[in-house]
């Protein structure tokens, strides 16, 4: 049987300009994309279910508390497909649509991180908008939108159009999880919350308490459903996992919320902009 093929860590050219592949030096497996000094994915080619980031960790923690099962999932966001991997090994059967408009960066996950491995995973390369309006009505059991450009959300992804978008691709019990990135006050986290409030009868909050508090920045995890979400196990799990963190819903939400205006298309909103310290 031939030898797998090892990824060869550098710099590699993708569409939209120049990744670094990195070799986790304490896991023998274990490698990090990272898109202009931003970690943008990390894999464990031997354990898909090591998951480095807390971001990660925690939109884990809600995939696991939906009833068992194989899942059909759409992500916004490709990388490296971590959360493919995952699902996939946690939950065997499972499909996964995957949507990454860099064309390069496809191309060098597909050579050198195994992506052939993913079973049933088809990847659409395109643009959040276009992909979306190319699903079918009710064909998703888990829509994860986890898109960056750099280290800022691509904001026509986070409008109440886009957010309806989803919920008609989502089935009635289905799941929507988004990763958010926003610093002091939580400006543009408190907008996006109120854009899927509008879109989703049940929506929560996870995140750090540091992060939660606006202390610094950092990710959240938006998990939103037109059913109830398992806010009960996801509270204890949220408490009790690697990252410590909160889980925020019902009055306490409305509350964090605190009446902030949902995000339209259109729109003059910036999306944040981590510190430049951040990832130094």
């Amino acid at each position: 049987m031939p030898k797998e093929r090892q990824p060869v860590p550098g710099r590699y050219p993708v569409t939209s300009g120049e990744v670094e592949l990195l070799r986790d030096l304490d896991r023998p497996a274990g490698w990090m994309l990272s898109v202009e000094g931003v970690p943008q994915s990390y894999v464990d080619l031997a354990d898909p279910t090591y998951l480095e980031f807390s971001y990660v960790q925690l939109a884990a923690l809600v995939i696991d508390c939906l009833p068992d099962g194989p899942l059909d999932a759409v992500h916004v966001g490709g990388g490296a497909c971590t959360i493919p991997r995952y699902i996939s090994a946690k939950r065997p059967g499972s499909r996964h649509i995957v949507v990454e408009p860099d064309a390069g960066l496809v191309q060098l996950v597909r050579d050198q991180l195994r992506l052939k491995s993913v079973p049933r995973l088809k990847v659409r390369v395109l643009d959040g908008r276009t992909a979306a309006a190319g699903l079918a009505d009710e064909s998703a059991d888990l829509f994860v939108l986890d898109a960056f450009s750099g280290a800022t959300m691509p904001v026509e992804l986070a409008t109440a159009e886009y957010m309806a978008e989803i919920a008609r691709i989502l089935r009635p019990t289905g799941t929507l999880l988004i990763n958010v990135a926003d610093g002091r006050g939580l400006p543009f986290a408190r907008r996006l919350l109120s854009t899927v409030a509008g879109a989703f009868r049940h929506v929560a909050l996870l995140g750090e308490p540091g992060v939660l508090r606006s202390r610094r920045f950092g990710n959240l995890i938006v998990a939103a459903s037109p059913a109830e979400l398992p806010v009960g196990p996801l509270t204890r799990k949220a408490a009790g996992g690697l990252t410590q963190a909160r889980c925020v819903s019902d009055e306490d939400l409305v509350k964090f919320v605190a009446g902030a205006a949902p995000i339209r298309d259109g729109d003059a909103v910036l999306s944040p902009v981590p510190p430049p310290a951040l990832f130094s």
